[in-house]
Formats: structure tokens, sequence, C-alpha cells
């Protein structure tokens, strides 16, 4: 593809970039990249590129921009040793005192070839997405963006890389990146562009299991690459596995198309690596904690990370807004259409097709669905911040502690978008009486022409276009609204126009409490207003709510409950006791830093917890809207 034929603000921008690259030869060969991960139990993997070039200034780049991530996060503290030579002999390099990513270099007269070799090593702490810990003792997940330098003067597209790995001894990998060929230990991939190889990501362990999700010989072909910790957590059931074919045919159904030659569900189990979800085109990287697929409780918690992944292979990788499709990492992607990018997703692919699928219950979905709309319902950021603003600074924002998020707000675009597209979902289906829905949306959005990977970009013009298409309603004024309105509550009109109300009780909520046992924290949101860790330390406060009202806020730590050490347990039956009191307040002793305070609470209302509750007066469009669509596959 061209990206100079992606419009005027992706060509104007791209002007700068070329100017005065005088030392990148017109690739007669292409990059080749060698990357040694045979020491990754150690944490450490080792890269080797040969550049072609020319005498000459040379600026390489370390990816910045990192896409799924829409946040310039590339891990550079990571890469270490990094010598440059040309003919056998060393060249010196510099790094730019503005743009940190960009190393400078002089390319010797007579040089035809620029060695460059560095490690990366993998942080062993916990979090920065792909940038966080991605090796155990028994796998590795590797991102090319990690691994390689590329030279300024073109696009990520017109640079082509050549790629090789070595692995540890015995040990097999997944990747939707072509094979060329395979001897021993070390594998040799296809030429591809720089792109493609930055989009299609390797995991490789020890245990390996790959599961076929698609009948032998069908194109394209959907396959799921486990690694894991222990050979024992490959053993996903039949029943799930049916559930994953399902997710494919219910994909395909959803948007009429499919945009990749193959997908690989690209799935790491272990303890010891960051647990989130990367998208790519022809596959996605998921990370989960090592028993999920064994423990039936887990299963069900993390059901809708692989569907929400495998919808951006269509919503985010072949539908990309303009102002996120950038000519290389470099250049600054614009979040502001994450509403739909992620929004769009979370509610196609983590609510709908999750349930399609078959991969949680209908209870679960709704108590997914209510937690979601009770946790916006009861941010205090909403009086300030609105919804376009959290997708703006997305790339701040997804960095944010989890302190005063109630009061910031995060990447609300997430589970705001569905409650957003939910709405959009039932005015269709009420305005065409149940003949059109968010499907037909998708189908005109996402469809087209099946083949291989491409990039169609997209305006908030683009959007209500094609919805308009759909059916004839205010688009424009109701995403606008959406977008810029200020409201101490969550937009419910999608839940109520569904036939159902968010209502709360004593009775935990399923995906909450899941939550709580995932996060060791416990949460009295929906009651005082606050969540803890395990230990009792503020996580969080309603910035409306009795705790943040009697002076509590985070990082302090309850103590006590009405004179008695603190305990989950303790806590909540001292909400049940000034329940039926109705009078006493609830006492808790509060450390802060080295001091101890007594504050009271006058709160009686017990336990609540989100759930919702059906409206006989009007259909159950959440049923329709979460019933399979698409024929089930054989086994």
């Amino acid at each position: 593809m061209n990206w100079l034929k992606r419009g005027s603000v992706l060509a104007g921008g791209m002007v700068g970039l070329w100017a005065g690259e005088g030392a990148v030869r017109a690739q007669e060969a292409p990059i080749t990249v060698q990357v040694d991960a045979s020491d990754s139990a150690r944490r450490i993997v080792h890269t080797h590129l040969a550049i072609p070039v020319q005498p000459g200034a040379l600026t390489l780049y370390y990816p910045k921009w990192i896409p799924g991530e829409h946040a310039p996060n590339g891990p550079i503290n990571s890469l270490v040793n990094l010598h440059l030579s040309a003919a056998g002999h060393e060249v010196s390099w510099r790094r730019d005192p503005v743009d940190l990513y960009a190393i400078q270099c002089e390319v010797p007269a007579g040089a035809a070839s620029l060695d460059v070799v560095f490690d990366d090593v993998v942080p062993t702490e916990e979090g920065g997405y792909s940038s966080g810990t991605s090796s155990s003792a028994q796998l590795t997940l590797l991102n090319w963006n990690q691994l390689l330098l590329y030279p300024a003067g073109k696009s990520s597209d017109q640079l082509t890389f050549v790629a090789s790995l070595k692995l540890p001894t015995g040990w097999k990998f997944g990747t939707a990146l072509p094979v060329a060929t395979t001897a021993g230990d070390t594998t040799d991939f296809r030429p591809v562009t720089l792109e493609t190889l930055v989009d299609s990501p390797v995991v490789a362990g020890a245990h390996y299991r790959q599961v076929p999700l698609t009948p032998e010989g069908a194109s394209p072909s959907n396959v799921m690459d486990l690694v894991a910790d222990s050979a024992a957590a490959l053993a996903l059931p039949d029943d799930e596995i049916a559930h994953y074919k399902q997710l494919v045919a219910e994909a395909a159904n959803l948007y009429g198309a499919t945009h990749y030659e193959h997908y690989h569900f690209l799935v790491g189990l272990s303890e010891f690596i960051f647990h989130s979800g990367i998208e790519h085109h022809e596959s996605s990287l998921n990370t989960l904690p090592e028993r999920t697929f064994i423990d039936k409780d887990s299963r069900l918690y993390e059901s809708d990370l692989l569907p929400h992944e495998f919808t951006h292979s269509w919503n985010g990788k072949y539908r990309r807004p303009a102002s996120l499709t950038t000519p290389d990492f470099q250049v600054p992607m614009q979040d502001d259409l994450l509403w739909v990018y992620e929004g769009l997703t979370e509610y196609a692919g983590s609510y709908v097709l999750t349930a399609r699928a078959g991969l949680n219950t209908p209870e679960w979905s709704h108590d997914w669905l209510a937690s979601t709309a009770a946790s916006l319902d009861h941010k205090a950021g909403r009086n300030w911040r609105n919804l376009q603003d959290t997708a703006t600074l997305a790339s701040v924002l997804y960095d944010s502690s989890r302190e005063w998020s109630n009061l910031r707000r995060g990447v609300d675009f997430y589970p705001e978008g569905v409650l957003l597209w939910l709405e959009v979902d039932t005015i269709i289906r009420q305005k065409t009486n149940g003949q059109r829905s968010i499907d037909d949306f998708c189908h005109a959005f996402h469809g087209g022409q099946s083949g291989p990977p491409k990039v169609v970009t997209y305006t908030f013009d683009d959007v209500v276009n094609t919805l308009e298409s759909v059916v004839s309603h205010d688009w424009r004024g109701l995403l606008t609204e959406r977008l810029d309105s200020l409201s101490p509550h969550a937009p419910l009109g999608g839940i109520e126009n569904a036939g159902w109300h968010l209502v709360y009780n004593g009775q935990p909520n399923k995906q909450d409490e899941a939550r709580d046992t995932d996060k060791k924290t416990a949460s009295f949101v929906y009651s005082l207003g606050l969540s803890l860790k395990e230990d009792g330390t503020v996580q969080d406060v309603v910035g409306s709510g009795p705790a943040f009202a009697a002076g509590i806020s985070p990082s302090m730590k309850v103590v006590a409950v009405n004179g008695r050490t603190y305990s989950v347990k303790g806590l909540k039956e001292a909400l049940a006791a000034a329940k039926a009191a109705g009078s006493a307040p609830l006492e808790l002793l509060i450390l802060n830093d080295d001091y101890y305070k007594t504050v009271r609470l006058d709160y009686h209302g017990g336990e609540r917890y989100p759930h919702l509750e059906r409206d006989a007066a009007k259909p159950d469009l959440l049923e329709a809207i979460c019933h399979p669509h698409a024929a089930q596959p054989n086994p």
C-alpha cells in the first residue's frame, strides 16, 4: 500500500521525515534481522541486523509508537549493548537529543552494509503491556518491534525484512509470520515488510500445543497456538475448543468477510509474564495466568479476552482511524477515535461475540454488562472529563495509576463504548422493528471483500454515514452528545431500550466477585464507596461516596473495623450490623503513613452490588443480541 495516498495530513507529516536521509540505499537487498532467543530463560535476547546502506549520514529508529498500544511506549530502556560496524570497523553513534528513539551515525566511505548488534533485556516487573515481563523459564513472547532498528527515510511498508529466529533446544513456536525453512533450533522466515514483521509476534516454549479451529484445508485457516509453563496447562477442554470454533464462525457471520489468509490466536499461559492482549491483523497475543484453561472459574473470568482481540482483525487492523494510521512507528498517533476502535470492539467482541460463541453464560453476560454500567455510574470524573477526552488522552491514561482513577477517569472508552454501541444497536433494532441491527453496520463498515490483510482508513464522518445507510437517525447528534456531555451518571439508554434496568442489591455480582478473587481486592464501591487491597490498603475511593466524604483517600489503610482487626469478612459483617441497627455509624481505624485516625461512616445500606433486572413491558433485546447467529461448526 502507498501511505502517501492516505490523505493530506499523513502526506504532509512525512515530508520532514524523509528529508536529508541520503544514506538509505534503494533496497536491492532486504534488511536481515537474526534473533537469538536461546538465552530467553535468563530474559535476554540477542539481535543482529544487516542493513544495506551507502556512505553518509544515517538515522536509525527504535520503534516508539506501538500499534495496538496507542502510546509512545516502545521499551527503549530494554535495548542494551548497542554496537554498529561496517566492513569490520566500529561505527560511532549518538542519540538524537530531542527524539530519544533516534540513533544517528555516519556510514564510512565504501560501506555497503551496516551491522547492528544489541541485546533486549526483558523486564522482570509486571505491567507495561508487551514491554513488560514476557519470558519465563519455560516460554517467551517475542515482539519484533523490540528486536530491531530501522532506517529513516522510508515508510514501514516500503522496508523489506528477512528475519530468522533461534530458540532453546526443543522449543516449539507459533506465529502468523510465514516460515521459509526450519533447521534444528533456527527458523528462517520469508521476506515481509517492516509493517508485517512488527504485526507478527511469536510465542515459543518448551510446552506447546496447536489447536485447529477450522477444518483441515479450510481457507482462511484459524488455529490456537498455546505455550505454557507446564504441559498440564495446555489441556484445553473439548467443549471449550468447540466454543472457540463457534467464535470463528460467529465473527465471520457478524462481519460478512475475513481480512486474513490465516489467523493465529497466540496464547501464553504463565504467572511470570504480563497479562493482557495485543491485537494484530493475522494474530493476537493473549497472555493469561497458567491455569486459565484448566480452571473453570478462571476460564469464565477471562472468557472475553480472545474474542476482543480477534475482533480487532476487522475493527482496528482492517478498518482503522485515519488519525491512527501513521507511515512508521515514530510519527505520533492520534487516539481520538478509540471509542470506535476499542469501544466498539469491547461491545462487539467482549460482549456480543463472547456470548454468541457460548464462552460465557447468560447470567455471567448480564452481570458483566451490569458491572460495566455500574462502574461508570459511580465515576466522579464524569463531572469534568467527557468520553471524548478519555480517548484523546489515551496515550497518557493507559499508564495512569489505579489510585484516584475514580476522579481522574481512565481509558473509559472501553466500558462506556459498550454502553454507547449497545444504545446504537437497540435504536437500530427499534427503528427497523428488529429487521436490522449492529450486525448490518458491521457488515457494511468492516465487511467488503475477503482477502489478505489491508488497511482501509475512516473518519468520524464515515462512521456517521455508514450508520445512516443502515437506518435514518440523527446519528451525528447522538454520538456528539455521548462524546461531549458531562454527567454524574452513565448513559443507560441502551440497557433501558433492551428491556432491562440497572439495579443494586445484596447479592454479589459474579463478574466483580471473580475480579476481586483474581486481583486479590475487595470492592465496596457501591456501598461505602471504596475498594481495598487484600491487606486493607485503600486502592481507590468514589468521589461522591461515604468514604470520600469521611476523609478517606487512596494509600490509606483500614486497620480495624468497629475495634476489631480488619478482614473482608469482618467488614461485610459490620455492614450487615449497621443496616440492621439503622443508627450506629460504622467505625474504621485508618492508618495514614504512620499516623492513626478513627473515621465514622454514617452508612446503613448494607452491601450493594449491580445487576440487571428485567422490564417485562419491553422486548428482551439482550437475548436477541447475544443469541448464536452462525451454524455450529462440525466437530
